[in-house]
């Protein structure tokens, strides 16, 4: 009996997915202004699906989920900016959630010509994102590479360029990683192989940063809309985001807050941008060099800042983060990358406000 068989025939299934922990909720009809785009993200799942609160970035306008013959309850960890939908399943039922949300998002970038006047952030805030975590440590070869990248350098921000130049440089985006890969750090800096997705690349910035003495954190999402710079490669061409998900990377640098930046995206630029394999001084490449250094084009949602995941109701071992839906049953858990094992839809569309 496969796994498929088994979700059919038994009961006792565990999902978990991302929901919104928003501090504050938009109503639908709100003027969309300021440079504001309103996303819907729908997603149907054989099990579950993740979704986020609101940033500087992002507002959530709606959310709402339904397990279909089934029950769930939403999991907060506020830290992470992490909303978790535990839902079960009954023997006999046929495991289907759904979730649909509406997000505005608005492009984010930082001026890093002048210094501004920061939020002031608690030091608590800023010490938990000084951690290392079970794939993202800081010390041994990692503090080791940190401190050599950042040689030289004096101020946080000329560490935190350091840092995202050396990745543009000296990784590369690895097409048979599955997935956003898994962001095992340590593995990328002992082995010398730079190679991975946004998982890893992003993942070794933030690892990078800290062992340089600067907060960072991943920031796991999905793409949900075409680029409207130009890019193919870093934006959807359809309204199907089910394989879109996509990690990004901030900084915390003292006189500016939180900065956001995306290197891996660099690497996808010189791999995927038609006609394909770019050389590193392209035109386009040094563009989207340049703007992922203390900018995000908002055509894609964030979910958490989150690592080394506990599922709640779960018996499995932590996620390394939680940008795909996960899924437990009496045999294990699945694999969300397995299409024949685990199957999903997200979808994304545009929208204007009512």
């Amino acid at each position: 009996m496969n796994r498929r068989t088994f979700l059919k025939s038994t009961g006792a299934i565990s999902a978990s997915l991302a929901l919104p922990g928003t501090r504050r909720l938009l109503a639908l009809g709100e003027t969309r202004a300021d440079g504001w785009r309103i996303f819907e993200v729908t997603t149907r799942v054989g099990l579950p699906t993740p979704l986020l609160d609101e940033t500087p970035f992002q507002k959530t306008l709606a959310s709402d989920f339904h397990a279909e013959g089934g029950s769930a309850e939403l999991v907060r960890k506020p830290e992470d900016a992490l909303g978790i939908v535990a839902a079960k399943f009954p023997d006999g039922v046929r495991p289907v959630l759904t979730s649909t949300c509406r997000v505005a998002t608005r492009d984010y970038s930082v001026d890093l010509s002048v210094p501004g006047k920061a939020p002031r952030i608690d030091s608590a805030e800023l010490e938990y994102f000084h951690q290392a975590s079970k794939m993202i440590p800081i010390d041994g070869a990692v503090k080791v590479l940190a401190l050599d990248v950042t040689r030289g350098q004096s101020t946080d921000v000329e560490k935190a360029r350091a840092i995202y130049e050396w990745i543009a440089d000296k990784t590369y985006r690895n097409p048979k990683t599955r997935g956003c890969g898994v962001g095992d750090i340590r593995f990328l800096v002992e082995s010398k192989d730079f190679g991975g997705k946004c998982a890893d690349l992003n993942a070794l910035y933030v690892g990078l940063a800290r062992a340089a003495g600067l907060p960072a954190r991943d920031v796991y999402g999905i793409r949900i809309g075409p680029s409207a710079l130009g890019y193919k490669s870093l934006g959807l061409s359809s309204d199907n985001a089910t394989k879109a998900q996509h990690c990004r990377a901030q900084v915390h640098l003292r006189d500016y807050g939180w900065v956001p930046v995306d290197p891996a995206d660099v690497r996808k630029v010189v791999l995927e941008e038609p006609p394909g394999n770019l050389p590193i001084d392209d035109l386009k490449v040094q563009k989207a060099r340049v703007r992922l250094f203390g900018s995000w084009e908002m055509n894609w949602m964030a979910y958490n800042y989150g690592h080394d995941v506990a599922l709640p109701g779960t018996q499995g071992a932590p996620c390394n983060f939680l940008m795909y839906p996960q899924c437990e049953t009496a045999d294990g858990r699945l694999d969300p990358l397995d299409a024949d094992d685990f199957r999903y839809q997200i979808t994304a569309k545009e929208i204007t406000a009512a």
